[in-house]
């Protein structure tokens, strides 16, 4: 039998950059801890701000990913068009469409299953950004 959860709470606020929200995100879902295999969908409600999986042990990489990623969508660009929100606004939604807006995770034994060195960023884009919505939705086998 395949069981579903669904839940959708706010993430705290945080500052332009690469966060490691994995801990925070199994905070928020007691209920993954019932799923003994299966897959969740973790997706963010932004346009300007996004998820990916990376590094979770050195935060210089957290760094590195924030700084290459201004490099590539600099502010200020003469040829942006959308910037009714300030000079951070086109580049936010550039970087979110690049890196994506959700993550399908498997589940193993009440956990996700990632890599040793793997976790989950939520990538703040703007500077001035208030807290952001996820939802997670879980299928698969109970314990």
């Amino acid at each position: 039998m395949t069981d579903w959860f669904q839940k959708t709470f706010s993430m705290t606020r945080f500052g332009r950059g690469f966060h490691l929200v994995t801990s925070d995100i199994e905070r928020e879902i007691p209920e993954l801890r019932e799923f003994e295999i299966g897959m969740a969908q973790v997706f963010i409600h932004h346009t300007s701000a996004s998820l990916t999986l990376n590094e979770n042990a050195d935060p210089t990489v957290r760094d590195d990913f924030e700084s290459h990623f201004n490099e590539v969508f600099p502010e200020n660009a003469p040829y942006f068009k959308h910037t009714y929100e300030g000079p951070d606004d086109m580049p936010a939604h550039l970087k979110a469409a690049v890196l994506g807006s959700s993550l399908m995770l498997p589940i193993r034994r009440g956990r996700f299953h990632l890599g040793t060195w793997q976790g989950i960023y939520l990538c703040e884009h703007r500077n001035h950004a208030s807290g952001r919505t996820i939802t997670v939705t879980i299928t698969g086998q109970k314990t």
